[in-house]
């Protein structure tokens, strides 16, 4: 046995298993070695209290461990719950999550994804703000992506977790629609740089099919400027009856500026959000919300990256299905 405090090397782990060092280095990286062989290996190193030095393990295998996440916009709450998701997933899996903050600015994502590609991740997991950019394609070609939410363009990533934003939207929408409303702010991230992302275009769709007048309005995501948005908006005299929010975080914003002009929801207004955030059940009154199954998101975009890195067989595309949480914050206009 290795003497306390001591980091037991690679040969007595070889020792230990009557293999050689390279033999047990191969069966460490899972390559090259039986499954039988590899648990052995793994079962000796633990008992001796053996770890492979970060560093020396990069420069063996060519990989850094890291696996890049870049958030649309961390001041969303959901989107914190999933980096906190995600980050937590691949350290289970011995991976770390380099987390990034686009901050809502398409340009600024894609500066920060050529920074990690640049600072060698293994992977890069993207809930994309401009699904539609072509730097996707180039991107691609140096290092497995993985979108969450939207696919990218020309279907280069090499894994997916997309949401069915049209179903989504239209269980919003014929909720509201079942209540009476007609007339509909919709308040959505999306800037104008960024004008075709799905979710957005479904509106549109769904509003025409329904025969109900939508108003898409770009609204930010933190709670200040969402509430400087809101209150301009039900201040005016031809207030929408209902607003429904592409994020809970938005919604939130729509709240305080209720508060503040003494207004009722959902009296004076009804309000619906899209990401059951779980903050949102304890609201007064409970938030209407679209749930997107965030734990399964996590696993699914966590499962694909590590496919894609190890070359292994995984499923590329997953698509999550939608709920919707009606609670007490819509009802009849």
């Amino acid at each position: 046995m290795p003497q306390r405090g001591k980091r037991a090397t690679i040969r007595e782990v070889a020792k230990a298993t009557g293999l050689s060092p390279a033999a047990v280095s191969y069966a460490l990286r899972g390559v090259q070695t039986s499954e039988e062989t590899q648990e052995r290996v793994r079962r000796a190193a633990a008992e001796l209290g053996y770890e492979a030095h970060p560093i020396a393990r990069a420069l063996a295998s060519g990989r850094s461990g890291m696996v890049g996440l870049l958030c649309g916009s961390l001041e969303d709450y959901w989107q914190q719950s999933l980096a906190v998701g995600i980050g937590r997933a691949l350290l289970a899996r011995d991976r770390y999550a380099l987390i990034l903050d686009a901050a809502g600015d398409p340009e600024r994502e894609i500066a920060l994804a050529r920074q990690l590609r640049d600072q060698r991740v293994d992977g890069l997991i993207v809930q994309p703000l401009d699904p539609a950019a072509p730097f996707w394609a180039e991107l691609a070609e140096a290092l497995p992506v993985v979108s969450i939410g939207d696919s990218l363009r020309g279907g280069h990533a090499q894994g997916e977790v997309v949401f069915d934003n049209r179903r989504g939207v239209t269980l919003a929408l014929e909720h509201l629609h079942g209540l009476g409303h007609r007339r509909i702010a919709v308040l959505t991230p999306t800037r104008a740089s960024t004008p075709d992302r799905p979710a957005d275009v479904h509106v549109h769709a769904e509003a025409e099919r329904l025969g109900i007048e939508a108003s898409v309005i770009t609204a930010p995501q933190g709670l200040a400027e969402a509430t400087e948005l809101a209150r301009a908006l039900l201040r005016a005299p031809d207030r929408p009856s209902a607003v429904f929010c592409f994020s809970d975080s938005i919604a939130y914003g729509v709240y305080a500026a209720t508060r503040e002009l003494g207004l009722d929801i959902p009296g004076d207004i009804s309000v619906a959000g899209y990401d059951n955030y779980p903050m949102s059940s304890l609201l007064s009154p409970p938030l209407t919300t679209v749930d997107w199954d965030i734990d399964n998101i996590v696993h699914a975009a966590v499962r694909v990256v590590l496919g894609a890195i190890d070359e292994k067989p995984y499923r590329r595309r997953t698509v999550t299905a939608p709920t919707l949480e009606v609670r007490a914050s819509t009802g009849p206009p």
